[in-house]
């Protein structure tokens, strides 16, 4: 049985300032979503599911088939604000869905075999999806789970800081910790040296350029989502008056690691991560991927 692709898609991409998510990055428009997904095919992933907000639907639908009748699968699945199905009978006031790990859990139905999940609006190369494709196929099970980790230097923007998951990784290049660090940034001193801080309280702290970090590219099997949901229910009744609080995937990995229900392999890759939190990173994804283009790595039309 192929794995199957889960991609993040329901955010509003605030810092953006549009729908990033639809917006063209390839020599024909192509989006950033389609890379993912042209690599998932090449890597033998056979679905994709995209996580969306209902009304995205018949944009998404109207860009992505198209292009994808015939070669991979295609589902929609829908992120709401509904909590009853997690056997919470009233409402919790929300500004913003509940997060990533509670959009995974919008596909519970719609996945029955290993699955990997990633973001909309970052692209994470060809090497990951063949790594994490390999992993799906020959050695997850569910107490066994994975994470592409990306080595932080080639995760950054110039055009701002970032937020980032900083992983401790043990002897057996299994995940311990993640530590999410919300101002991390290149810094360059008197000298023109370029270094990697992160800020935390008006302090700026040094960052080994071999730190490895997740940037959202988890390996799980469906049983993921029993774990999941019963976190979710913890989570949401502890934030009932806390309308800004997320439920991240890196808590669940957390908790799970914690409780040795579930280990995470941080397979590691070399890849280049790009991606578009501000608009400004938009010229330099373009120039990144019309430089694969030039290489062979991708045709100039994908499709």
């Amino acid at each position: 049985m192929k794995p199957t692709l889960v991609i993040l898609a329901a955010g509003m991409a605030s810092r953006y300032g549009s729908m990033k998510q639809t917006d063209g990055f390839g020599p024909n428009g192509e989006t950033i979503i389609e890379y993912s997904i042209y690599d998932a095919i090449k890597a033998g992933f056979g679905k994709v599911i995209f996580v969306i907000k209902e009304e995205f639907a018949e944009n998404f639908k109207g860009i992505f088939e198209p292009k994808l009748n015939g070669k991979i699968e295609t589902d929609y699945v829908f992120q709401t604000f509904d909590i009853k199905p997690f056997g919470i009978d009233f409402e919790i006031e929300r500004a913003k869905p509940w997060g990533t790990a509670h959009a995974v859990l919008a596909a519970r139905d719609a996945v029955k075999e290993p699955f990997c999940v990633i973001n909309a609006d970052d692209f994470y190369g060809r090497e990951s999806y063949q790594k994490m494709a390999d992993f799906l196929n020959n050695e997850v099970n569910d107490q066994e789970f994975s994470m592409i980790g990306y080595q932080i230097d080639k995760t950054l923007s110039e055009h701002g800081s970032v937020s980032r998951g900083v992983c401790e990784v043990d002897l057996d290049g299994n995940l311990t910790e993640i530590q999410e660090r919300t101002k991390v940034f290149f810094k360059t001193d008197n000298s023109e040296q370029k270094t990697i801080v992160f800020e935390e309280n008006n302090t700026e702290f040094p960052v080994n350029v071999n730190t490895r970090v997740s940037m959202n590219f988890w390996g799980f099997t469906p049983k993921v989502f029993d774990y999941t949901a019963d976190l979710f229910k913890e989570f949401a009744l502890a934030n009932i008056e806390n309308p800004k609080s997320e439920f991240f995937i890196p808590l669940v990995a957390e908790k799970l690691i914690k409780n040795k229900q579930a280990s995470f392999k941080v397979i590691p890759t070399q890849n280049q991560w790009f991606g578009v939190t501000y608009a400004e990173d938009k010229p330099f994804v373009q120039e990144n991927i019309d430089k694969l283009v030039a290489e062979g790595v991708y045709p100039s039309k994908l499709w």
